[in-house]
């Protein structure tokens, strides 16, 4: 794989690109030895302060129903038991809805979002924090401190992802599941333009990367959970656990 060249990032995912299967493409992989993206890689073409942006709420959803549904039929096969005791789950990049199971409880939910208005509105969270992960990427919290991380459809906004997954592995437990999920929908101006110039499968591959260049976490496997191909909007989970201590 070649990771040099005008192109930077692109060039690592055309020549990476095992299949266009989605859950073939981590498979094997044989990663560069260094973070093949570019610090341009990572610019939009809106570069004022997300701040502004979130500033209104937006009560609406993001991908359409039958997407949403096979979300959350995959986070019932694979979240902890509602009300599991000592579970804590942390929504990252949260909203008026997490998309988790109808009554999905746990002592401690965590949502940090853009808005505060959309995370009052979300009645699974215990507790919620206000915190723009572009301007700031460190995760307040101690060290081994969630079971779960989940993420929305918003992977695709993060300029500094690497930074925000070094601290999602510090902060998970051992054996602790970080779960990225996305579509092919997104705001086109905040995406970054690594993202909004490639497909469904290279994004499989960016998304996959930031966990192997973050350390800490298993090889990362995807997952392809649309509901109706061609149909209704796309659905993939990129996902990896943290490592266990020995």
């Amino acid at each position: 794989m070649t990771t040099s060249g005008a192109l930077g990032g692109k060039s690592f995912l055309a020549s990476a690109r095992p299949s266009s299967n989605v859950e073939q493409v981590l498979k094997n992989l044989e990663w560069p030895g260094q973070f093949p993206f570019k610090e341009e890689d990572f610019q939009r073409d809106d570069v004022s302060p997300d701040s502004l942006f979130y500033k209104a709420p937006r009560f609406v959803t993001h991908i359409d129903d039958p997407a949403i549904a096979a979300l959350t039929m995959f986070y019932s096969r694979v979240l902890p038991p509602s009300n599991s005791p000592g579970v804590s789950i942390l929504d990252i990049c949260s909203s008026w809805i997490s998309h988790y199971p109808a009554g999905y409880k746990q002592e401690r939910i965590v949502g940090m979002g853009m808005n505060e208005e959309e995370l009052k509105r979300n009645s699974v969270l215990t507790e919620y924090l206000v915190q723009d992960l572009n301007g700031n990427p460190e995760l307040p919290f101690e060290d081994n401190s969630f079971d779960i991380i989940t993420n929305v459809v918003s992977v695709d906004y993060l300029t500094k992802p690497l930074d925000v997954f070094k601290e999602m592995s510090r902060i998970l437990k051992p054996g602790g599941q970080a779960i990225m999920s996305f579509s092919d929908r997104c705001f086109w101006t905040k995406a970054i333009s690594i993202w909004t110039s490639t497909d469904d499968t290279d994004h499989v591959l960016i998304v996959g990367s930031y966990f192997h260049y973050a350390g800490g976490f298993e090889p990362p496997q995807a997952v392809d959970i649309s509901p109706n191909p061609g149909q209704s909007d796309p659905m993939y989970i990129v996902y990896s656990r943290k490592a266990s201590t020995a």
